[in-house]
């Protein structure tokens, strides 16, 4: 029998194709297989994609690589200027802490090679001033002009043209400084400050009351006027520093009432006629209070009787009649101190004053005062003032 002949069109033996088909697929089963890689082309395809970028971007890219370091550069140098400059001023204020110095403007080294500098703000805090302490000082300089004769890196001082700030008088320090008697500072308006508290006299704590009209003493500094000065011992009496009618030591209104319930009191009072003759109480009237009491309680509950009695300065009775002010409930020991309180000595430790260092060179002058929430506010202003 004769075997078929298979053919293509193209003459090709279709098993010897076959053939060599099934031995490809064998020699390509041997190969191990790899996954494929993409990184090459990737790799290409941004190595394509950089070198399309126009020179233009390119340089662009560049400008802003070289501007941020420039910016970087510039900024350091900045905060290490601001660095030394608190160290500096720190060390010739003799401060405890280095204040803070913000210097404005941008860029900060063509300022300085420029030797001017658009504005400076230094902020010190707890500064000493004579009996209180400044809780704060802000103060900006404005056009400062550096001395540096050998360039930037030599800088020896600096002129300030013009200067403007503000110093705080906290209460809260005032109070801490001031207050070891235990008074408080309140403000009160624009111009007035409160004080309130204790205060210790011959081993009594008086109650101290005590008003403060805060002003400018010329252009260098700050005064108080201390007026409504009053000891209050207890309910018995008042004490007010003076020589005036209304001034002294003087029973309260309570306290005099009490003559009427406290027949033994008001009878020691009766008894000693100076003070009756004070009084303005006539003799025979003093002679039947004494013989009766339901009459020495109508005379002690009249208002006239207790309106003088209220007048009536102890501190004038306490030399010559000492044993009847201890009969009232008065403490010997107090009696001798309260005389010594005067106005000037109670003033003193209640004044908020203070004065503005003088500079060196050029002017510093107080602008205004002023009492707000948080303390004393004083606005300052210089010219032609020196650093170095």
């Amino acid at each position: 029998m004769r075997t078929p002949h298979i053919s293509t069109h193209a003459g090709i033996n279709i098993f010897d194709a076959f053939d060599g088909f099934v031995a490809n697929e064998g020699e390509e089963d041997e190969e191990p297989w790899a996954p494929p890689n993409h990184r090459r082309g990737s790799r290409r395809r941004k190595r394509g994609r950089l070198a399309g970028l126009p020179l233009v971007l390119k340089a662009v890219a560049g400008l802003c690589v070289l501007t941020a370091f420039l910016t970087l550069a510039d900024r350091w140098a900045l905060l290490y200027a601001e660095h030394r400059a608190a160290e500096v001023l720190k060390d010739r204020m003799k401060l405890t802490a280095a204040p803070e110095v913000d210097i404005a403007g941008f860029p900060f080294l063509t300022q300085l090679a420029d030797g001017r500098l658009q504005s400076v703000r230094v902020t010190v805090p707890d500064v000493a001033a004579s009996r209180v302490t400044l809780a704060k000082v802000t103060a900006t300089a404005h056009d400062v002009r550096l001395d540096a004769p050998d360039g930037p890196t030599s800088v020896r001082g600096a002129g300030i043209p013009r200067l403007d700030g503000d110093v705080l008088l906290s209460f809260a320090d005032l109070n801490r400084e001031l207050g070891a008697s235990q008074v408080t500072f309140t403000g009160r308006g624009h111009d007035r400050v409160l004080a309130r508290g204790t205060f210790p006299v011959a081993g009594h704590d008086l109650r101290l009351r005590a008003d403060a009209r805060i002003g400018r003493d010329g252009d260098h500094g700050i005064a108080t006027q201390i007026g409504g000065m009053q000891l209050d011992i207890g309910d018995l009496a008042t004490y007010r520093p003076g020589t005036r009618a209304s001034e002294g030591l003087h029973l309260t209104h309570r306290s005099v009432a009490r003559l009427t319930r406290e027949t033994r009191k008001a009878k020691a009072l009766f008894s000693v006629p100076a003070v009756i003759r004070r009084l303005g109480v006539p003799d025979p009237v003093v002679r039947e209070a004494l013989r009766s009491d339901d009459k020495l309680a109508r005379v002690t509950g009249t208002p006239r009787f207790i309106h003088r009695a209220m007048r009536l300065n102890l501190i004038d009775l306490a030399l010559s009649h000492p044993a009847l002010l201890k009969r009232l409930g008065f403490d010997p020991a107090l009696l001798n101190e309260l005389p010594r309180l005067t106005r000037p000595v109670l003033a003193d430790r209640l004044s908020l004053g203070f004065r503005l260092p003088a500079p060196h060179r050029g002017a510093l002058r107080l602008r205004d005062v002023r009492v707000e929430k948080d303390g004393i506010r004083v606005r300052i202003v210089g010219a032609g003032l020196a650093v170095g």
